[in-house]
């Protein structure tokens, strides 16, 4: 069962349409309380990091996602803010995010682009993870986001676009996975890749070092 976690600055019910698009069983949680039957996580997210780790934190989600995914490997996919809260801190409000990702989060130049980054744009697949192999060579996904995840360390970016500079647009470690492009509105591209993160075994996600 994949849990679409529903919270308040979430899209979730947009990813759970996807999820039935593509004949896979998804379903919103809006609590620990309702996830004993799940065994994969979706963390859609649109709004601010602020608004988000609050939200997240008020339903219980942190201590509970910290044991399930990070301490137990429980396959977690992050969508937008969903990718950008996984890191240790966000310029979005100045707020701690969950910490499971080294690295920050931070706005794109005003000065230099149009805030925000609203369109589609080719996502080049980098490193030697699964999830940036699926990806694939010359997709564009749908963006919207004013802030862009910078990790603290090499190997955790699996893919790559580029507004004005190079921007992380894809993150991956064992499984955790997360892109700042949604999904859900990616047309076939999207889908595909949220159809590999659903039907992927765990062991899978679990080979890259």
């Amino acid at each position: 069962m994949i849990g679409v976690i529903n919270y308040r600055t979430g899209n979730s019910q947009s990813v759970v349409y996807a999820l039935e698009h593509l004949g896979l069983t998804g379903r919103l949680v809006s609590g620990p309380q309702d996830a004993d039957d799940v065994d994969r996580f979706i963390l859609p997210g649109v709004g601010s990091a602020e608004v988000t780790m609050a939200s997240l934190r008020d339903s219980g989600w942190v201590d509970y996602l910290g044991e399930r995914v990070r301490d137990q490997g429980m396959p977690f996919l992050g969508i937008c803010v969903g990718l950008q809260v996984l890191f240790e801190f966000s310029d979005e409000g100045s707020v701690d995010c969950l910490g499971w990702l080294p690295g920050k989060v931070e706005e794109f130049d005003r000065t230099r682009v149009r805030v925000p980054h609203i369109g589609w744009n080719e996502v080049r697949p980098v490193g030697e993870h699964p999830f940036a192999r699926a990806i694939g060579e010359g997709g564009h996904f749908y963006f919207v986001n004013s802030f862009h995840a910078v990790p603290a360390r090499p190997g955790i970016a699996a893919g790559i676009a580029s507004y004005d500079d190079d921007f992380t647009a894809v993150v991956a470690r064992d499984n955790i996975m997360a892109t700042q492009f949604h999904v859900e509105k990616s047309g076939p591209l999207g889908l595909r890749l949220l159809a590999w993160f659903a039907t992927t075994e765990k062991d899978d996600f679990l080979a890259h070092e």
